[in-house]
């Protein structure tokens, strides 16, 4: 029988947190007999990877795949327990523990090519063996120096327009305008960001679908086998809606939206510099036109931060 019976850890369920914030928790050992000249621990560990495969040498007559990597280690710190008598006898047996986490920290983050994680691991060991570990991994919200401007009166509104000339039925032509404004581009994690899209149809057809979304672009840095630096884009649709709005022919509509945005996000990487991968984000809005593969687009660059703690709030 294994003289560890469990090690737990004991944290907040589902908790956010920030970047530069202090995180405490709890270490709960049970011990089926004593245990002698014991090792507990409890260490905080953030790193960040990303690998994609690449071709080259496409323009001679060969060509081959190499693979292109990179790693940042972001924290990594460890509170060893003190032991009265160097022995712990059968029970259950309670540390506790807190990190004050550095506050320049990227978002925790996950796709197919690359990924920021981070995690609580508890140890117990024995005679330099381990006889019991846990980990439970954490969900961080990096942060920036940004801070957004107050809303006023006198703030210009953030516009993004889009206009296309279309065809249909062989000779008739028309127009659809597209136009997205919201009163400003600048959010944090948890937020809700609102926008108003208005739609102008000048075709005797009827408009049906708009479909909004969100993207976030990521641009993945890395290096091949001989060091050469090499760079990947990437986007992906973080929030969507489809509006079937039924705009009929030569009408404008006006199209109210809200996105709750995700409570952990990479902050914009304008803002934060990060080693292995850049953030921006974009609202896209489309309008599709029925009788043909065309669509109408408006898109408006978003930026996300988040304030360090102790900040004064919006």
């Amino acid at each position: 029988m294994s003289m560890v019976r469990s090690i737990e850890l004991v944290l907040p369920k589902d908790a956010v947190y920030l970047a530069g914030s202090s995180l405490k928790g709890q270490v709960t050992l049970t011990l089926n007999s004593t245990l002698v000249d014991p090792v507990v621990k409890v260490e905080l560990v953030g790193r960040g990877y990303v690998e994609w495969n690449e071709e080259v040498g496409a323009s001679r007559d060969y060509s081959r795949e190499v693979i292109c990597n990179n790693k940042a280690d972001y924290v990594h710190k460890t509170k060893t327990f003190p032991v009265q008598d160097n022995w712990l006898s059968a029970g259950s047996h309670t540390f506790d523990f807190h990190f004050n986490l550095p506050p320049r920290l990227p978002s925790t983050f996950s796709s197919k090519t690359g990924h920021v994680s981070y995690f609580i691991q508890a140890s117990c060991l024995g005679r330099e063996r381990v006889l019991a570990q846990k980990r439970t991994y954490l969900l961080i919200q990096g942060t920036s120096d940004f801070h957004p401007e107050p809303l006023s009166q006198n703030k210009k509104i953030k516009r993004s327009g889009a206009e296309k000339k279309v065809s249909y039925h062989c000779c008739r032509r028309g127009r659809v305008c597209l136009q997205v404004r919201m009163d400003r581009n600048t959010f944090m994690p948890g937020e809700k960001v609102v926008f108003t899209s208005e739609i102008h149809n000048q075709t005797s057809k009827c408009l049906r679908t708009v479909v909004l979304a969100l993207y976030a672009h990521m641009q993945y840095e890395g290096f091949t086998p001989m060091a050469e630096r090499r760079w990947r884009g990437d986007s992906h649709e973080l929030l969507r809606q489809e509006a079937n709005t039924q705009i009929a022919a030569f009408s404008s509509t006006t199209v109210v939206s809200t996105f709750s945005l995700p409570l952990v996000l990479s902050v914009s990487s304008a803002l934060l510099d990060d080693q292995i991968m850049r953030t921006s984000y974009e609202l896209v809005v489309t309008v599709h036109l029925p009788w043909s593969l065309a669509s109408v687009k408006a898109k408006v660059p978003i930026v996300i931060t988040s304030m360090p703690p102790g900040s004064a709030g919006l």
